[in-house]
C-alpha cells in the first residue's frame, strides 16, 4: 500500500493505492494524514519537504525545466528564514535579502502547510515530495496538458490515470469522495500516489539529488 497527499483548502486529501485500486479520504491535519498512512510503504506529498538557506532548490529548477510551458505550476520554495515572518511584507523582505526576489502570494499561502510538515515526525525514506504535474507528464508523455482547472485538462489527467487505475474504480472513488476537495485536488493526490508507487519499486524519476534534502520524486 502507498499513498498520495495533496492540500485541499486547509485539509488534506489522501489517495491510498494498493496496485489495483485507489480510495480517497480527507484528513484535517498532518498528524491524521500520518495516522491514515501508517501502513503505507511510501507516501508522496505535494508540498515542499525541504527549504534552502539561500537561493533556489536544484530539484525545483530541474522540475521547472522538465515542465517547460507548465513551469509556472511550481512555486519556488522560499528560504528557511521566511518561516519566521509574521506577515507577507516581512516574508518578501527576507526573501529579497536572500534571493533578490520577493515571494508570491501563492507561496505565502503555502507556508502553513510547509510548517505543518516540518513539525511532523516521519521517516524521510518513506515520505517523499512529489509534484503532480511532473507525474502526469511522465504518465502520458505524448499529451500536451491543458490547465487542470479546465474540463479538457481534467479529462486529460483522468485519461492518464486510467492507464493504471481501473476506470470504474476511478469514477466510483470520485463519486464517494468526502465533501471539500475539488476534482483537481483528488486527481493530484492520485498522481502523487502513482509516484509513491514508483518510488516504492525503485522505478521513479528524481529531480535534484538522491537524498531527501533536495529531491522531488515522480
Amino acid at each position: 500500500m502507498v499513498a498520495g497527499v495533496d492540500g485541499a483548502k486547509g485539509q488534506w486529501v489522501v489517495a491510498h493505492y494498493d496496485g489495483r485500486r485507489v480510495d480517497w479520504i480527507v484528513a484535517t491535519d498532518v498528524d491524521r494524514v500520518l495516522d491514515a498512512t501508517e501502513q503505507c510503504v511510501a507516501i508522496g506529498v505535494d508540498m515542499p519537504l525541504s527549504m534552502p538557506e539561500t537561493g533556489y532548490r536544484v530539484a525545483e529548477v530541474e522540475a521547472k525545466k522538465f515542465l517547460g510551458p507548465a513551469r509556472s505550476s511550481i512555486f519556488h520554495t522560499p528560504v528557511l528564514d521566511v518561516l519566521s515572518a509574521e506577515n507577507y511584507a516581512d516574508a518578501c523582505a527576507i526573501s529579497r535579502d536572500r534571493t533578490g526576489k520577493a515571494i508570491s502570494k501563492q507561496t505565502w499561502h503555502l507556508l502553513p502547510g510547509v510548517r505543518a510538515w516540518r513539525a511532523a515526525e516521519f521517516a524521510a525514506d518513506r515520505v517523499v515530495e512529489v509534484h503532480p504535474e511532473c507525474s502526469f507528464r511522465l504518465m502520458d508523455p505524448g499529451a500536451t496538458f491543458a490547465s487542470k482547472k479546465t474540463g479538457r485538462g481534467a479529462g486529460q489527467r483522468l485519461r492518464a490515470l486510467q492507464q493504471w487505475i481501473d476506470p470504474s474504480n476511478l469514477s466510483d472513488g470520485l463519486a464517494e469522495l468526502p465533501p471539500g476537495p475539488l476534482l483537481d485536488d483528488a486527481l493530484d493526490a492520485a498522481a502523487a500516489a502513482w509516484s509513491a508507487w514508483r518510488f516504492s519499486r525503485g522505478e521513479h524519476h528524481t529531480f535534484g539529488t538522491a537524498d531527501s534534502a533536495d529531491r522531488i520524486v515522480a
